[in-house]
């Protein structure tokens, strides 16, 4: 117990730790509460539990290695982690991605978005009693998993996107794979409205609890769901659009009390307005067809394995073996063309020198990724809010500067003003529908 906090509690009063091992408190975050009886008196939040110094580890990898670990910000959606830092490395370099893979990064984004609000809700539901609710939500997630699997190989930590486009096109059965997950998200979230929105129990927990108004919202310093529940109209995507949201067309929910209820509910349209954009996105697709090099430009992986056996004729290559669509003849259409930016194909690189000297460049120390000198801030609407990145170069292969505005850090600094003068039991929804990620707060 804090020495400041201890020296002003009331001496009738009792202190009461929650977390930082506590099964509702989403990771490990603290809360001291002082409590008359199950009233809630005045708490204090303790965050950097899960701090592994993400911003300095950053500063000493380079632009291209870093990118793994923004997958590990909000793990949730981890698809838009890598949308927002690689759109600020693009604006350092501007570069400017092919349109196909804009398309595709929107898609695999709002997708995200879809998954960080399901896994939200299914949390918040489950803590409130409504375990069938929290089942049939892990359900819709599965699908859209499935999406991330078939196209990007990985279910959670993807590193999918690419400074210049994306790793891979979609694979050969996308579509199928994506009307399946957007028909269950649909029927789940039927189920679920039929199920939360004129429950008594949810509504008893859920309505007039942790209520913000918009004036102390925007004083916090709130964006995303949380912010647009107490209606403020405040998306990224409109407000300063980027990718190809300017030519699509889609809703921003908004709430009007800014509690628990609201909150629940602006992610149940959110994820409406989200499929809506995939869909957008998944027919825009057809008229940005991959840019397919000429037959007579191209290198057919088998001619390449011939080459490669003609000094070692017991040995094969293997031309990435998970992610078939990257090869060379797909190439022009998902990443973009300037040299100083992208990974050469696997057929380059196996086949000529020129390609492997490119390919050793790129990832030799001091190579590589080097931007100019300056300093850049862009930001992308993340599953919880503005998700920004502030990135200073200083003209090497390595950020001289990297730091992360992370949505959450906002949202629980508003904690103990939203827990205060109610129960111990409203802390568990009220903490639920702000979605505090541990990846991202404490970074």
């Amino acid at each position: 117990m804090s020495t400041r906090f201890r020296r002003g509690a009331r001496s009738e009063s009792m202190l009461l730790n929650m977390g930082p091992s506590h099964p509702a408190m989403h990771g490990a975050v603290r809360i001291m509460l002082e409590l008359d009886g199950e009233r809630i008196l005045s708490s204090e939040v303790e965050v950097g539990y899960l701090h592994r110094g993400f911003e300095k580890t950053c500063e000493n990898k380079t632009y291209f290695n870093l990118l793994p670990y923004t997958d590990r910000l909000n793990y949730v959606s981890p698809l838009i982690n890598n949308v927002g830092y690689v759109l600020t490395v693009e604006k350092l370099l501007g570069l400017e991605p092919p349109e196909r893979a804009q398309h595709i990064r929107v898609l695999m984004s709002e997708l995200s978005r879809v998954s960080d609000h399901l896994t939200c809700l299914a949390a918040m539901s489950m803590e409130c009693g409504a375990f069938t609710v929290f089942l049939y939500m892990i359900q819709a997630r599965e699908y859209i998993w499935d999406v991330f699997e078939e196209t990007t190989g990985a279910r959670m930590t993807t590193s999918y996107i690419r400074v210049g486009g994306v790793r891979a096109d979609l694979g050969p059965g996308w579509r199928d794979l994506l009307a399946k997950a957007l028909s269950g998200t649909r029927r789940v979230l039927k189920d679920v409205h039929g199920l939360l929105d004129k429950n008594k129990i949810f509504l008893d927990r859920t309505r007039g609890v942790g209520e913000m108004s918009r004036e102390d919202a925007l004083s916090y310093g709130w964006t995303g769901p949380c912010l647009r529940s107490t209606g403020v109209n405040y998306d990224v995507r409109k407000a300063r659009p980027y990718l190809v949201y300017d030519r699509l067309e889609f809703e921003v929910p908004l709430g009007d009390r800014g509690d628990n209820y609201d909150r629940y509910m602006v992610r149940m349209r959110e994820i409406d307005q989200s499929l809506r954009l995939v869909e957008q996105a998944a027919a825009k697709l057809e008229d940005c067809a991959p840019e397919v090099m000429a037959q007579d430009e191209r290198l057919e992986p088998e001619d390449a394995i011939a080459r490669s056996r003609v000094r070692r004729p017991d040995e094969g290559i293997r031309l990435s073996p998970t992610l078939e669509g990257a090869e060379k003849r797909l190439t022009p259409g998902i990443l973009s063309d300037d040299g100083r930016s992208i990974v050469p194909p696997k057929e380059d690189v196996y086949t000529s020198m020129e390609g492997l000297i490119r390919h050793f460049k790129f990832f030799m120390k001091g190579h590589g990724l080097r931007p100019p000198r300056g300093e850049v801030y862009h930001s992308v609407e993340g599953g919880n809010g503005e998700l920004g990145f502030y990135l200073v170069s200083d003209g090497t292969d390595r950020p001289y500067r990297l730091h992360l505005r992370a949505p959450c850090l906002h949202l629980l600094a508003a904690l103990e003003s939203l827990i205060r003068g109610r129960y111990v039991a409203d802390i568990i929804p009220t903490f639920g529908s702000l979605n505090i990620i541990l990846g991202e707060l404490d970074r």
